[in-house]
């Protein structure tokens, strides 16, 4: 399928024709969650910790006698049971990332890319090169109307572009080994270089 390629100051610049098998497919919301859950757990700190009975800070005496007092028998105040005692089975560090097969995660890839083509929310840019100046791109993305756009280009990011993009609220830009599911998705618009189409492809195939 063909696709209008633009420049950054609106300009035409002839089309781009895209691999079907990359922006053709028939989004479904399964695959794109499974993904998105994938990433998210690995990406989650797992550092939730509580003090078990043996790690709160009380006397270990024995609190009162055992026996005549007419309550239950109870050792110390570090137990379950009391206000401030230790937390029985709490959360302790871990990993919450779980396995998710290669194939299922080019395929999210993919399936995320179709779901932006097929909303329109997806622009192709001849290439992502900048003087550096923030005010400059700042105009630009702003007359192309992309509020909360990730831009997603070659191997290789622009250095003076990412210094200008850098302090533009919204805007995002990876190279191509970067894109990721959760990234595209959570962005309004999707802006893609020819060279990060070509990379895209030659990645996914």
């Amino acid at each position: 399928m063909k696709l209008d390629v633009i420049k950054l100051d609106g300009g035409k610049a002839g089309s781009v024709d895209l691999d079907e098998a990359l922006f053709g497919l028939e989004p479904r919301a399964d695959i794109l969650h499974r993904v998105v859950r994938w990433q998210r757990n690995r990406a989650q700190a797992g550092t939730h910790k509580v003090k078990t009975r043996s790690e709160t800070s009380y006397s270990t005496k024995k609190i009162y006698r055992q026996k005549g007092t007419g309550g239950a028998r109870h050792g110390d105040r570090n137990a379950p049971i009391f206000r401030k005692g230790g937390i029985y089975k709490g959360p302790t560090p871990r990993s919450h990332a779980h396995d998710l097969p290669k194939k299922f995660r080019k395929l999210g890839l993919k399936h995320a890319l179709s779901a932006k083509l097929k909303a329109g929310e997806l622009v192709v840019i001849e290439d992502a090169s900048s003087e550096g100046k923030t005010s400059a791109l700042a105009k630009q993305v702003k007359d192309l109307g992309w509020k909360r756009a990730l831009i997603i280009d070659g191997a290789e990011v622009n250095e003076n572009f990412a210094r200008a993009a850098k302090n533009i609220e919204g805007l995002d830009i990876l190279p191509t080994m970067g894109a990721n599911v959760y990234d595209i998705l959570k962005r309004d618009t999707l802006v893609i270089t020819k060279a990060g189409v070509e990379a895209l492809e030659a990645r996914l195939k």
